[in-house]
């Protein structure tokens, strides 16, 4: 430890704990004591201590406390050092000396600090710069613009080999200074000293204090191999402990009780501007250990956020089995699954922040993703195959270092191993036998060994379809295709409200006698009416954090959908396919037959179910 017991008092001393504190809080004096609600957890009347005389605070609800410099810690995320520094320097404490070894080594770094720096100002001034204009136009393609840009700080390397040495060495920066902070090749096999970058996008890479410390470059070339590349490990960077725009996440992850993790730069571009600014990313790489407890100093529970295919789920197994040693009392993660084919940039994009919103509320905790990936898809029918899931299951709870913390996860596990495997239930003619089971997604099994779909995911949606089909070909009755048809009506209605809220100011006599079945719906229905009715404007992203406050956000995700090119036109169809069905419960058939010559016409398109 640099710093001695006796200089860590001196500056508790002198540090007015009751101040430095009731800068986050409103303290109140109770005889000797400040009382005030404690920052750490929700509550209403105040539980949280601060003495000065002590030089300590507590919470009497949730546990927390500590000193000074624990309280910098935990709310303003920064390291112990960085902690004694912040406050050493407040209350006028000198720091002792180092070794002359120590203060060469420190001096080389601020003057690396430097050189970095004057890197980053010469990659934004040639984003500017006509040579800059292919990554303005790819930028402008991700719909970023020029005070994007200049928020962070993002730049251009030039195509060539020396156009940042030629700019760094014309500023007295010597040539073993650029080699040391990552910005040029060294000299070898008779080629010359030669830039690192070149021909890039630049993402600068800032470390906890906003100090520019390396680089995330991406190809300009479409058919350029790496696409991204990063700084080399330096003594300013390490990929593995740091996280791209965690300086600027770090409050507003405190205050937000929670971080996001999303996979690449532009993702969390994307994520910052929508309002989520307590994002962050990896630098290329899986995340590590390092970053993981970085991630934990900052929220208790950070949420990843992956893309939705094989490769976001392979990531997101990889960072839970990464987390299980080092879970403990109150610190885990929660997962993010965007649909296929969608990351944050894009799903942000097509969707809006409030769907964003929706996504985040409705996280999915580290237990049940383990759970899943144990059992998802996977066939359960045999004795065998049942004992090999426990034994799966028992080596999770094995990996978890913190007694308590096994001890919750092996009995919620054998909890879910009885209710879906080992529980009776009544047989036909009252006898009683096993259950038979399988998973489906959120942990519940049912039927034959055949997941079934959560109501309105696109796989429930589709097997309406497919009962819609089997109408076509005449393979259902009328009650059966009449039920098929005004579910898949139904559904499609609340996908075109979700999308296109404003269609309840517009149609909202005829949404508001709308004979509907879907009790989901029908609460959709009442509350954007009841929105419509008190003036609001109905704006989608507006709508979608009303439900997410209201502890709705389960209707978004029950609808969630995709834009329509007329949404309007695709809400009266179906209000009017809806009618006819309630007032001619067996034309189910003829109805698909004209929604389907509607969608064979040339240049329609819009022959929904």
């Amino acid at each position: 430890m640099r710093y001695g017991e006796g200089l860590l008092e001196e500056i508790r001393r002198r540090t007015d704990l009751v101040a430095l504190v009731g800068r986050r809080v409103k303290l109140v004096r109770k005889g000797r004591v400040m009382w005030g609600c404690c920052p750490f957890h929700a509550e209403k009347s105040p539980s949280f201590k601060v003495e000065n005389e002590r030089r300590l605070y507590k919470c009497f609800g949730c546990g927390k406390g500590g000193d000074a410099f624990k309280w910098l810690t935990e709310t303003e995320g920064l390291s112990f050092p960085e902690a004694v520094e912040k406050l050493a320097a407040e209350v006028g404490v000198e720091l002792p000396k180092w070794s002359p070894e120590d203060e060469e080594r420190e001096q080389k770094k601020k003057s690396l600090y430097d050189v970095v720096e004057l890197a980053a100002k010469f990659y934004e001034a040639q984003l500017f710069e006509p040579a800059g204009r292919e990554a303005r136009e790819y930028l402008k393609g991700r719909g970023l613009d020029s005070a994007a840009a200049k928020q962070f700080r993002l730049g251009y390397s030039p195509s060539g080999n020396n156009a940042l040495i030629s700019h760094l060495t014309a500023q007295n920066v010597t040539q073993d200074d650029i080699i040391a902070a990552g910005l040029a090749r060294p000299a070898e096999d008779g080629r010359a000293m030669r830039d690192f970058f070149y021909n890039r996008l630049m993402f600068p890479i800032g470390d906890g204090r906003s100090r520019i410390v390396a680089f995330g470059a991406r190809a300009l070339e479409a058919d350029a191999k790496p696409k991204y590349i990063n700084t080399g490990e330096t003594s300013l960077f390490s990929k593995g402990s740091q996280l791209y725009n965690f300086a600027n996440a770090r409050a507003a992850a405190i205050k937000a009780g929670t971080i996001i993790v999303a996979e690449g730069y532009m993702d969390v571009i994307a994520l910052a501007r929508a309002g989520f600014t307590h994002a962050v990313a990896p630098l290329g790489t899986a995340m590590t250990e390092d970053q993981l407890h970085l991630l934990w100093r900052t929220a208790p529970e950070p949420i990843l956020a992956f893309d939705g295919d094989a490769a976001g789920l392979k990531a997101a197994h990889r960072a839970a089995h990464l987390a299980l040693p080092h879970l403990k009392a109150g610190y885990s993660l929660r997962f993010v699954f965007l649909p296929d084919g969608e990351d944050p940039d894009s799903f942000i994009a097509h969707n809006g922040a409030g769907a964003m919103s929706v996504q985040l509320e409705t996280a999915l905790p580290l237990s049940q993703l383990l759970w899943r990936t144990e059992t998802e898809g996977r066939d359960l029918s045999t004795p065998e195959r049942r004992a090999g899931l426990e034994h799966n299951l028992k080596e999770i709870v094995d990996r978890i270092t913190d007694s308590k913390v096994a001890d919750y996860y092996r009995r919620g596990f054998d909890q879910l191993v009885f209710e879906n495997f080992k529980k009776r239930a009544p047989a036909p003619g009252g006898a009683r036998g096993p259950a038979r089971q399988v998973f489906r997604p959120g942990g519940k099994f049912r039927g034959d060994f055949k997941p079934r779909p959560l109501p309105g995911s696109p796989e429930a949606v589709s097997s309406s379809v497919q009962s819609s089909a089997l109408v076509r070909a005449g393979q259902a009755g009328p009650r059966q295709a009449n039920e098929a048809v005004r579910a898949a009506k139904e559904t499609e209605l609340g996908r075109l409200l979700v999308e296109s809220p404003e269609i309840a100011l517009a149609e909202a006599e005829s949404l508001a006698v709308l004979d509907l079945q879907d009790p989901s719906l029908d609460r959709l229905r009442h509350e954007l009416l009841n929105l419509a009715a008190s003036g609001s404007s109905l704006e989608k992203a507006g709508v979608q954090a009303h439900f997410t406050r209201k502890g709705m956000a389960e209707l978004l995700v029950r609808f969630a959908g995709h834009p329509v090119e007329d949404p309007l036109a695709s809400f009266q169809r179906a209000v009017s396919d809806l009618r006819e069905l309630a007032g001619h419960p067996t034309d189910a058939r003829r109805l698909l037959e004209r929604r389907k010559a509607l969608s064979d016409r040339p240049n329609d398109g819009r022959g929904n179910i």
